[in-house]
């Protein structure tokens, strides 16, 4: 398993092969899994595969432009309604779950930060229809990987304190 977290890497470029079904509900079981506090479980997911819908997220913003590419995103969205104090946290723990069956998968993606920034959410509500108070969280762009990369570590011993800061 830490191999499989270690071999994730983000990946911007993608072939133009689609993304099965069967591969876009496993993603979205494992995404389902994570932990959530209280088990109240505040996610909902926007499975993009319009290439129409894909295009007008990618032209949000520059750093968004390998989703005029990709054959699939998932938004993750956070509900405060159903979580007032861990609907951001439990979405980003599903939202990591998701990347790490992405890269089991043999499937490539990439984080795309979307909240707290309305210039942002605000595109993504609109496009997609996302209702309030559900906030997208971020945009994860998914396809078959058309670049490599090597597995890696980027532990830093400098950031560990143990026992006391």
């Amino acid at each position: 398993m830490i191999d499989a977290i270690l071999a994730r890497r983000s990946i911007r470029k993608y072939t133009d092969e689609p993304v099965s079904d069967e591969h876009i509900r496993a993603i979205l079981e494992a995404a389902m899994s994570a932990p959530s506090g209280m088990n109240r479980k505040p996610w909902h997911f926007v499975a993009v595969t319009d290439r129409e819908k894909l295009d007008r997220l990618g032209a949000t913003t520059t750093s968004w432009g390998m989703l005029k590419e990709a054959p699939l995103a998932v938004v993750v969205c956070g509900d405060p309604g159903i979580s007032e104090k861990y609907w951001d946290q439990d979405s980003i723990a599903a939202l990591e779950n998701l990347l790490i069956a992405v890269s089991m998968l043999g499937l490539g993606g990439v984080w795309l930060g979307c909240h707290p920034n309305p210039e942002r959410v605000g595109p993504v509500r609109e496009i997609l229809g996302v209702p309030e108070p559900v906030v997208p969280i971020a945009v994860l762009s998914i396809g078959h990987p058309a670049e490599e990369k090597e597995p890696r570590t980027q532990y830093d011993e400098e950031r560990v304190h143990r026992n006391a800061w």
